[in-house]
């Protein structure tokens, strides 16, 4: 589990592919604390610590998380937001994020509004997944509150600390994002749809 509050910025030093997978190093501070089998956010997404070497650390990312995620779109020297799991008893600063990103989308609208941003963000409504006014979205990991929600598309105010300490400042027209919706909202929609 994740609270979706950015803890640092890593820069993606290698992509090697191995059959359908990827295999994703990192150059990131806190590469020496890790352990293998350590489960590390990257853009929103849950991936296993693999293998340590010095400031770097790798993950793999089999072709399901590729398939429905924006790490195929990844470049060596990409900054990429990373959070490592939190821990019990710790705050929840953010939202409930459990790292498994549900679609992608794509940012449509870039706006500075004197001292903050606005993004909107675009995303395909056949997968039925929804934002509502003030509720949690994530993007690309980082726990945003929705402040324009229409049937496939919502914006976010971003504040400088956000923009300056996430990959958010990289982001302009075109560029792809990963979305993790909120959980309890997923539940309520399955149970709707279930007829429960």
């Amino acid at each position: 589990m994740f609270t979706g509050i950015i803890e640092e910025l890593g820069t993606i030093t290698s992509l090697q592919t191995d059959k359908e997978n990827l295999d994703i190093t990192v150059r990131a501070n806190f590469a020496s604390e890790l352990k293998i089998d350590q489960s590390v956010a990257h853009n929103g997404v849950c991936l296993t610590v693999v293998s340590i070497k010095e400031d770097t650390y790798t993950v793999t990312a089999i072709k399901e998380t590729l398939d429905k995620t924006n790490l195929n779109d990844l470049t060596q020297g990409a900054i990429v937001n990373l959070e490592r799991g939190m821990k019990l008893g710790a705050r929840l600063d953010g939202h409930i994020v459990q790292g498994h990103v549900d679609q992608t989308a794509v940012c449509t609208a870039v706006e500075e509004a004197d001292g903050s941003w606005y993004f909107t963000f675009t995303y395909d409504a056949a997968l039925h997944n929804i934002t509502i006014e003030k509720g949690s979205i994530t993007v690309n990991g980082v726990s945003l509150t929705v402040v324009n929600s229409k049937k496939n598309e919502f914006s976010v105010a971003i504040i400088p600390f956000t923009y300056e300490h996430t990959n958010f400042n990289t982001f302009e027209v075109g560029t792809v994002v990963n979305l993790e919706f909120d959980v309890i909202g997923k539940y309520v929609k399955r149970i709707t749809e279930l007829g429960v």
